[in-house]
């Protein structure tokens, strides 16, 4: 091995820092193989005993990582960016702090989301064997509760703020059906997510729900009228964020099937399977970019919108096919949700940019 290094003296010293990294190499590339055959040729028990011995082997920072699950607050920052962008296109004005309260404020609401779900997953026992579940991290079921509710709190309490300080108590109406539909998606007694109604309440309430609110209290914050109207721009914005916020949620869905069916959670993959789950994922994927054209070609969405979420199809193709391929393997299907959630932020980066520049090229038309 010391000609691979180096000659003299340095090459007894290398030699032994090499073979060390190739022995380590061995012995993970050994255990990945023990662990890809005995999850093809176990029983389903067999499977549980693999995953609790793969979760043991993760880091406790990447389980923290897992708990905070930063890339799902995309899905605060993607219906606010959308919102502003389209009061941007009917004002020309952008107020930043606005943009900040709200911001942190839904944040605060998407934290309550995460919090309360991996409460009540405790109590039912879904989430017993998931390492990564806050409750379980932290061991205070209270603790984590009573947290929870605080950022409820806080966090209505800051967009209540903001649209009393725009002037629209419009957006107060959209914003409270919009935590409604986040409750009885996961709060005892209701928990219609056991129900596999999850994904239209959640279409709901990023889509015209959230998206809508918050047009409405930017809008209201830069407009000099006391009433600012609702349009079919936002309107068709709102429903594309819904489409692509309900995907991250289906999308989760693939990798907990089993967990799901134990304690009878009837999420619309244990109903349909992973075959035709794939296929709602391939036809949304479609739908997606189908009603973005319609959209633009019927000019409730400027043609920039078009032109701008474009750009995205590979991401959207990627979501397709990662998901066609693996939706069997349940150690790759795990990485579908954050496929989705790059297709999540970048769409509606896109959408919103889009909205941005059809303002900027009817104020150089106006000025000619």
């Amino acid at each position: 091995r010391c000609h691979l290094v180096s000659k003299g003296s340095k090459c007894s010293s290398s030699s032994s820092s090499v073979e060390k990294f190739f022995h380590r190499r061995f012995q993970v590339e050994r255990r990945h193989h023990y662990l890809n055959v005995e999850l093809s040729s176990s029983s389903s028990s067999s499977f549980e005993d693999v995953g609790e011995e793969i979760q043991e082997d993760v880091s406790m920072e990447t389980l923290i990582w897992r708990a905070i699950k930063l890339p799902i607050y995309s899905v605060a920052l993607v219906p606010l960016t959308v919102g502003s962008a389209a009061a941007y296109l009917q004002t020309g004005i952008f107020s930043a702090k606005c943009y900040v309260v709200l911001l942190v404020s839904s944040v605060l609401v998407i934290t309550w989301l995460n919090l309360s779900n991996d409460v009540y997953d405790f109590d039912t026992g879904v989430d017993k064997n998931k390492k990564e579940s806050v409750v379980n991290l932290v061991g205070s079921r209270t603790g984590i509760f009573v947290v929870a509710y605080l950022c409820l709190a806080l966090g209505f309490a800051g967009l209540t703020w903001a649209a009393i300080e725009a002037g629209n108590v419009r957006s107060v109406l959209f914003l409270t059906c919009a935590i409604i539909c986040g409750y009885i998606y996961q709060c005892p007694p209701f928990r219609l997510s056991y129900q596999g109604l999850g994904e239209p309440l959640c279409f709901a309430a990023f889509g015209p729900f959230a998206t809508t609110a918050f047009y409405l209290v930017h809008g209201s914050a830069s407009s000099v009228t006391n009433h600012f109207p609702l349009s079919g721009t936002v309107l068709s914005a709102s429903i594309l964020v819904g489409f692509t916020t309900s995907l991250i949620l289906f999308c989760s869905h693939f990798h907990q099937v089993d967990g799901d069916k134990e304690v009878g959670k009837l999420s619309p993959l244990v109903r349909l399977g992973t075959e035709k789950g794939a296929e709602v994922v391939k036809v949304t994927v479609l739908m997606l970019y189908a009603l973005l054209v319609a959209f633009g070609l019927s000019k409730t969405l400027p043609l920039t919108c078009i032109f701008v979420c474009a750009l995205t199809l590979p991401v959207g193709n990627l979501v397709v096919r990662f998901v066609e391929e693996n939706h069997r393997d349940k150690n790759k299907i795990f990485m579908a949700k954050y496929f989705c959630v790059r297709l999540h932020a970048l769409f509606g980066a896109a959408l919103a940019l889009g909205l941005i520049l059809a303002r900027m090229v009817n104020t150089r038309l106006l000025l000619r």
